[in-house]
């Protein structure tokens, strides 16, 4: 499998990072000990991901998401509505 995700920094809960993996446990982890520069000095919680049978399906949806703004915002307005029902 292979996942797109958002990341919801703790320190700063209006800080989202959007990626992919194959391992999204193993990534979450690297982006906490600061082994991304992106989201280095920030613990960082899955706030969502989606699941792909193919890496490059899930690298399509990643650019996507990053290349195409209306798109991101459809899908932060469905996380933010949901960690504010859950806040």
């Amino acid at each position: 499998m292979y996942y797109v995700y958002i990341l919801r920094s703790q320190r700063d809960p209006s800080r989202f990072y959007l990626g992919y993996s194959a391992n999204l446990k193993q990534r979450l982890a690297r982006h906490n000990a600061g082994k991304n520069p992106a989201t280095a000095g920030s613990t960082w919680d899955v706030v969502y991901y989606e699941a792909y049978v193919s890496e490059a399906g899930a690298r399509r949806r990643e650019a996507a998401l990053k290349r195409n703004a209306k798109m991101r915002q459809l899908v932060m307005k469905r996380v933010k509505s949901t960690l504010s029902q859950s806040d």
